[in-house]
Order: C-alpha cells, then structure tokens, then sequence
C-alpha cells in the first residue's frame, strides 16, 4: 500500500512539472484529461489540474455505478496529479528551452509520471477511466481506445495551438506513450 502511495505523489510530481515546465510554455498537448484541461487551460484561462477534475466528474460517477474497482484505483490518481499540475504552475516560468527538447521532456516526465501509477495499480482516471469502462462491455483493446481518444483530444486541440505546435504535441505524446509503456513493462517483467 506504501508503494501505491509513494508512486502516486512521485508519478503526480512528474506530471506537474511536466506539463508546467515543458507543455504550458510553449503550448503543447498532451493526450486524455491533461490534454482536455490543457486545451481549456490555453483557451480560456482555466486552471489545468481543476479543470481535469471537473471534466472527470461525469466519467467517476459511471465508474462508481459501473465498477468500483476503477473509481477507487483512480480517484487518489486524479486528485493527486490534479493538484499537482495546478501547484506547480509557475514551474514554467523558471524554465526555457526551446520547443523541441520541452515537447520531448514534457513526454518524458509526463509519460514516467503515467508509467509509475500505472505500474502500482492506479492512474489519473480520466480517458484511461473511460477506456476501461468500454473495455468492460465492448471486446475493445484497451490500449488502443486509449491511443484513439487521446488522438481525438490532440485533433480537437488543432485549432486553439496551430499546426506547428500541433506536430510537436504527436512528438510529446509519443514520448508519453513509449515513457508509460517502459514503466508498465520493466514492471511485468519484474513480477
């Protein structure tokens, strides 16, 4: 129980610094409930983190009736790195690097952030929540409902970030899932 907690507050740290370090300044996306609240964030003016727990609301109360097992495993997830992107907001300010190296160190850290939840049974529940619960009815792959919805997210987010800073947000997201995908399997071969 110690190591879900510790991977919690450690994968929350890395996705705050992530995306407020890399991502924000330059206005890239990330994939799922991060790139939802980033795209919010960047149009409106919204706080990230408390815009992914709002945004989760809905998925949580399926999840609750549904299957429980999910909305407990995810909950401390998304509180956590919600909280954690929010307090970490002025990060962005400390840091520069140019567009390229922060899309591939955002995707890093947000990735190792995802990795290391995901490896101790938790998550940041949003559109891996969502892909779990269709897994559940439909004999779906759950890893490519989470690459066509977090796909759709970055697609959505075209027009508020620009071509440019489109194509290095695919960059940023395939560091995301190649970092989450190291992470969950240096994890099974383990076990």
């Amino acid at each position: 129980m110690t190591g879900k907690i510790l991977a919690v507050i450690v994968g929350s740290l890395l996705l705050g610094v992530g995306v407020n370090g890399f991502l924000v300044p330059h206005h890239l996306l990330d994939g799922g409930m991060i790139g939802v609240g980033l795209i919010i964030h960047y149009f409106y003016g919204f706080p990230t983190g408390l815009t992914m727990i709002i945004m989760s609301v809905p998925l949580y109360f399926l999840a609750y009736i549904l299957e429980r097992k999910y909305f407990f495993h995810s909950l401390t997830g998304l509180m956590m790195s919600s909280i954690s992107i929010d307090l970490f907001a002025p990060v962005g300010k400390a840091i520069h690097l140019g567009i390229l190296p922060s899309a591939i160190m955002g995707g890093i850290l947000v990735g190792c952030g995802i990795g290391l939840m995901l490896r101790y049974e938790t998550s940041t529940g949003g559109m891996d929540l969502l892909a779990q619960l269709i897994h559940k009815f439909f004999p779906v792959n759950v890893g490519i409902l989470i690459f066509l919805l977090d796909g759709l997210v970055v697609v959505s987010g075209l027009k508020v970030i620009g071509m440019e800073k489109f194509i290095f947000s695919l960059l940023t997201i395939t560091c995301v899932g190649l970092m989450t995908s190291l992470c969950v399997i240096k994890r099974e071969n383990i076990t």
